[in-house]
């Protein structure tokens, strides 16, 4: 398929209009927004790198294969990281939250982890 570069930065605009007007939104009702609206960013972040990875990812060569092993590689280590700061801040009660906000929140952090390491390695390489 032949996907345009131009069609991701759009995408991205829209996660991140929405995310954009759900935190105005919640800062005029003073409250905080909710913990799913996280999910427009990772999908905004997403997008953008997309973009610009879009010419590297087109064929599928030994370079592409490279970028996404060693991205992957990298996301994986970042994750256990996560994992270790969010257990040690509830475990020392630093932070009080559901599960279902740290499952939300730890997965918008390695969907973001996961695109800007390829972004990184695709600058690298």
């Amino acid at each position: 398929m032949n996907y345009m570069p131009r069609l991701f930065i759009v995408v991205g605009s829209i996660n991140l209009f929405i995310f954009s007007f759900v935190l105005f939104a919640a800062w005029m009702a003073s409250s905080l927004p909710p913990a799913g609206t996280l999910i427009f960013v990772a999908m905004a972040v997403m997008g953008f790198c997309l973009s610009y990875l879009q010419p590297h990812f087109k064929e599928n060569d030994e370079r592409m294969r490279l970028i996404r092993y060693k991205g992957l590689f990298a996301s994986f280590f970042a994750t256990i990281a996560y994992f270790g700061i969010f257990n040690i801040l509830l475990v020392t009660e630093r932070i009080s939250i559901t599960a279902l906000d740290l499952v939300q929140i730890i997965t918008t952090l390695y969907i973001c982890t996961v695109f800007i390491s390829f972004v990184i390695y695709a600058k690298k390489i």
